[in-house]
């Protein structure tokens, strides 16, 4: 992943509102959301909502699909472990550096 691509992934993700867009996609797992509700179940209107979606696909971090009239935004699951990949490589010089009952998602 280039240092630009980390900075606007991480620029998007720099905002409470679409932190929680994108934490909440991310508990819908590949079923994805609808702008609807993801509007109702974070309680954001859904001009903001608009929003804060088009910020979160400019960054790549959310997919769009066309399902009839709605629109399914998912969680970009790649572009979110090569965020993650970068930020973690060569964490602790190579060492581990998580304690040994730390909690692991096996997703």
């Amino acid at each position: 992943m280039q240092e630009i691509q980390v900075i606007r992934s991480l620029s998007a993700l720099a905002h409470e509102a679409r932190l929680r867009v994108f934490r909440a996609l991310v508990v819908a797992g590949p079923d994805g959301l609808t702008p609807s509700a993801l509007a109702e179940q974070l309680g954001i209107a859904p001009n903001a909502l608009s929003f804060h979606l088009k910020e979160l696909s400019h960054a790549e971090l959310v997919s769009q699909e066309r399902q009839g009239r709605n629109v399914l935004y998912r969680a970009a699951f790649p572009a979110m472990n090569d965020l993650l990949a970068y930020l973690t490589e060569n964490c602790c010089q190579g060492a581990v550096c998580t304690p040994a009952d730390a909690a692991s998602c096996n997703c």
